[in-house]
């Protein structure tokens, strides 16, 4: 849209030059400015992937490890955001401290990163220089300890300056306290005592010792032995009277204090008083009776004494210790718990399974979910954007649709009716209606709105279909198979079988419709693409000549341009006449990360050298693509040139992201992810793999070692955000970089109270928005923003400090799309242009974001009020004429109205004298009269 047209009632008739000018330079350099500030704002797709669990203190967050970064739920307002911060490699255990302030992540290498959580930043990076096995903050907050495979670790806890009474500095945030060793295997679980004096490890070998955190007089180390197989778990009761121990194969031991409770000679019944013979002792041995089901994980809750085992066969039982009463039993998986723990008040319960990716919360009491996640199984091939902008629908190989909702990171609703893989989605322009393709050979149609498949679209013969695309009114949709070189098109009302467009000599691999829906664009492996005029007579076909295999097609919002991605890693433009317009070469953009048992560095590899997945921004001035690659590339469509490259993952867990080689991983046999390791395997996972050549459902090592690469990309509806398929997850990358609490130049002095005082009755509205904006609480804000006189806005806007004016700019941004009080937005933003449009000059960089905005709550008050207008144009008419008619016959019947006033005064004045004359005088009356 013109300039002149957007700011047409922005800019006085009286302004000078000047003005205007900074204006139109303002907003010349939006596009500029807004290419490359997309960063990282959330992971969706993924809800669990290996490790521990953990709950916030008051129970009502759970922190989740997902690859190598911390995702968090808030189980009471149904949202999930994820930490910023990323691992080098997958994320082994996770702690956090007693007051929930403090995160300890570690990675599978031992690497830790200390977070504060509630302001989302790493404060500390340190490595413990082995495999971390276990971890715990004991509940004081002042020690944890970390389990280094056989040796056990007691740390101090980094103080904050709320909780380092002695006020001594720290020149190191972690102090190691001191080191234990005993254990001949690796340690499972660690566990504190209440009272943070001793602390629990249970060991692969058999057994579980007692440790003290601190030299305790008369004290020992103690071994727990007795069981047949490795203790997943050990926990002290509520009193600390008692402990309990679980083992895999499903046995609970009972231990006590006690002397012996066997007594075997008469001497021994004469010592009563001797304490030497004191020690811990199995008093009870209960067990599980699960048949072939191993005891994958448990937890106590000494509280409420109730113990939650998780089996191998999805299954989860709730006891009741010491008397071991099963309270619950419930399937919940098909596959191995992983995980599960407690929340503080004992309701919750979490579970885990890596397997599926499944994050469980249930509350046993009420036996219901509080929160049931899970992520796709297989690899998502393609995603897309819902028109509105709030959800993100994906899919997978696994045959499931997801439908995501941005705003709360969850997953409201799946669609499992496909029986193979779902290869392509894609909306319709208008409505809720999302199409997918699959490989069962059906094209299905969703409502999103009844969340219910209304249409299903199918082949005279069967085909597996690999891409798809939707005609713009939603009345056709298309699609294309590698099985084989025809395209399909039916009609969606009627379900019917339309037309099958030959032309292509090998399988179709791309399909686009144009914008305006006046064409569509295939892609197919003979190297060339087809431009299809399928509403026309004729339906005639323009083959644009390529030089490799087309993997991907996409066309500009203006449908005068389209882009095609090729095998050689060559990215063409093209117009919509067939012309070639422009192109660049994309294989040293594309190539990033060298695979696990490459020999040759990533710069020397030529598998990943194309974009298998290529999406114009909303305006059109930039183009996105990603491939089998760990970089997605931002090109802008007018210079061709590379103006980003963002980074999907720095995981060295996955296959892909490293550059050059390392020797070490060099053998005589090749490199050593060749090499199958089953040393630190457990039997029933070597069981396992038996199929090493299938593609799905495969548990071999391949499994463990994905490769990176991204399969789908889609830029927002708005264009402030894009979103990518990738094998960590859905990442989303935004503009919006808002910070839940960010106060400005605040003091103490200055509070809500004082801030309405200033409001109120100072009448100083300019010191109480400057408060207001100190403070930057919304509702505030928006209290003394609409409190401002409409008559001084100019002035309060006129004296307000430039360090304001771009926070005052994406307020009012925000308040023409939620306020109704149009004409006071739209002064306040003359204001802010007329006053301090050099500023916003120097500084459009900082504001881009806010004036597109700006102009398009502009341009929707204009559309909304010429509709108006052209609704009621006659309506206006007619009033008007009435107006004129009414004030005619206001003139004659005011004539009319004053003699017939004047004669019925007339009348009752004789009425009341004749009154008078009969019964007398009365003063009153005429009193009245006067």
């Amino acid at each position: 849209m013109a300039i002149d047209k957007l700011f047409r009632n922005l800019v006085p008739a009286s302004s000078d030059k000047h003005n205007e000018k900074s204006i139109i330079l303002l907003v010349d350099g939006l596009e500029a400015t807004m290419k490359t500030d997309f960063r990282f704002s959330n992971l969706l797709g993924t809800v669990y992937c290996q490790g521990n669990l953990v709950y916030s203190p008051d129970g009502t967050h759970l922190f989740s490890p997902v690859g190598n970064r911390v995702t968090v739920f808030n189980l009471v307002e149904n949202k999930s955001y994820t930490l910023p911060f990323a691992h080098r490699k997958n994320i082994a255990r996770i702690g956090l401290t007693p007051r929930g302030n403090l995160l300890l992540s570690i990675d599978e290498d031992g690497h830790a990163i200390l977070t504060n959580v509630p302001r989302r930043i790493s404060l500390y990076h340190f490595s413990f220089k082995s495999k971390v096995t276990a971890l715990a903050f004991s509940p004081s907050g002042r020690y944890f300890a970390v389990g280094l495979r056989r040796r056990v670790e007691v740390w101090h806890v980094p103080s904050t300056p709320d909780t380092n009474e002695s006020g001594e500095l720290e020149f190191a945030p972690f102090v190691k306290h001191h080191s234990h060793a005993g254990h001949f295997d690796d340690i499972q679980n660690i566990e504190w005592s209440s009272d943070s004096r001793f602390f629990l490890t249970s060991s692969k070998d058999l057994t579980a010792r007692i440790w003290s955190a601190n030299n305790e007089e008369g004290f020992t180390p103690t071994v727990l032995s007795g069981h047949r197989y490795g203790v997943v778990g050990a926990w002290f009761s509520a009193d600390q009277e008692k402990i309990y121990t679980v083992s895999k194969d499903g046995a609970v031991f009972d231990w006590q204090y006690v002397k012996p409770i066997n007594r075997l000679t008469d001497d021994d019944m004469q010592d009563e008083d001797d304490d030497s013979d004191m020690r811990w002792r199995i008093v009870q041995k209960h067990y599980f009776m699960q048949g072939s089901a191993r005891v994958r994980c448990a937890a106590f809750h000494p509280e409420t004494n109730l113990l939650v085992a998780g089996f191998s066969n999805g299954l989860f039982g709730l006891y009741e210790m010491p008397d071991f009463n099963n309270i619950h039993k419930l399937s919940i998986s098909q596959n191995d718990i992983d995980f599960v723990t407690i929340n503080k008040s004992g309701e919750w319960l979490a579970f885990g399974a890596s397997k599926l990716g499944q994050l469980l919360v249930w509350e046993w009491q009420s036996e219901s979910y509080i929160l049931k996640q899970q992520g796709h199984f297989d690899s998502m091939n393609s995603l897309v954007y819902s028109p509105d902008g709030t959800k993100i629908i994906t899919t997978a190989d696994d045959g499931k649709i997801k439908v995501w909702d941005i705003e709360s990171g969850f997953c409201i609703v799946t669609f499992t009716e496909h029986t193979s893989g779902v290869t392509a989605c894609e909306f319709a322009k208008k409505g809720n209606v999302l199409f997918t393709s699959s490989l069962d050979g059906s094209i299905r149609a969703w409502d999103l709105i009844r969340y219910r498949n209304f249409r299903t679209f199918t082949a005279p013969t069967r085909l597996s279909f690999s891409c798809m695309a939707v005609d713009p009114s939603g009345e056709v949709v298309a699609a294309g198979s590698l099985d084989s070189f025809d395209v399909h098109i039916w009609s969606v009302q009627t379900g019917q079988l339309l037309d099958q467009m030959a032309g292509h000599e090998g399988p179709v691999s791309s399909l686009a419709f144009s914008p305006n829906g006046n064409a569509l664009i295939s892609g197919s492996w003979d190297r060339t693409a087809r431009i299809w005029s399928i509403f026309s007579r004729t339906q005639t076909s323009e083959p644009l000549q390529l030089q490799a295999d087309v993997l991907d097609i996409a066309v500009r919002p203006d449908s005068l341009q389209l882009a095609i991605s090729t095998l050689d890693g060559q990215l063409t433009f093209w117009s919509m006449d067939a012309e070639q317009v422009a192109g660049l070469d994309g294989r040293r953009d594309a190539s990033g990360g060298r695979k696990i048992t490459d020999r040759r560095t990533a710069a020397n590899v030529s598998g990943t050298k194309s974009f298998n997945s290529i999406r114009y921004s909303t305006d059109g001035s930039c183009l996105l693509a990603g491939g089998n690659s760990k970089y997605i590339c931002l090109y802008s469509v007018s210079t061709m040139v590379l103006l980003k490259k963002f980074t999907v993952s720095v995981n060295l867990s996955l296959s892909g992201t490293q550059e050059f080689l390392n020797s070490k991983l060099l053998t005589e046999a090749g490199t050593a992810a060749d090499i199958d390791h089953d040393s630190d395997a457990e039997i029933e996972n070597v069981a396992d793999r038996s199929l090493p050549g299938s593609k799905r459902g495969d548990p071999s090592a391949r499994k463990k070692m994905p490769e990176v690469r991204v399969s789908g990309i889609a830029f927002s509806p708005a264009g402030t955000a894009f979103c990518a398929a990738s094998t960590e997850g859905l990442l989303v990358y935004s503009l919006d970089t808002t910070v839940q609490f960010d106060p400005f130049d605040l003091n103490i002095e200055i509070t809500p109270a004082s801030t309405l005082a200033v409001l109120e009755d100072e009448k100083d509205y300019l010191k109480a928005l400057v408060m207001a904006f100190r403070l930057n609480e919304a509702g505030l804000i928006k209290r003394v923003f609409q409190a401002v006189p409409p008559a001084d806005t100019a002035l309060v806007v006129g004296e307000l400090p430039t360090v304001y004016v771009a926070r005052l700019l994406r307020f009012v941004a925000a308040q023409t799309e939620e306020s109704p009080h149009m004409e006071f937005c739209l002064l306040w933003i003359k204001a802010l242009i007329d006053k301090h449009g050099a500023w916003l000059t120097a500084n459009r960089g900082k504001v881009d974001v806010e004036l597109r905005v700006v102009s398009r709550a502009v341009s929707r008050m204009k559309d909304d009020i010429r509709r108006l207008a052209d609704d009621n144009v006659y309506m206006v008419d007619y009033l008007v004429g009435q107006a004129a008619t009414d004030k005619q016959l206001t003139k004659g019947n005011a004539a009319h109205s004053i003699l017939d006033s004047d004669k019925m005064m007339l009348d009752a004045a004789n009425g009341e004298a004749d009154e008078d004359e009969a019964e007398g005088d009365d003063e009153d009356e005429w009193l009245g009269l006067e």
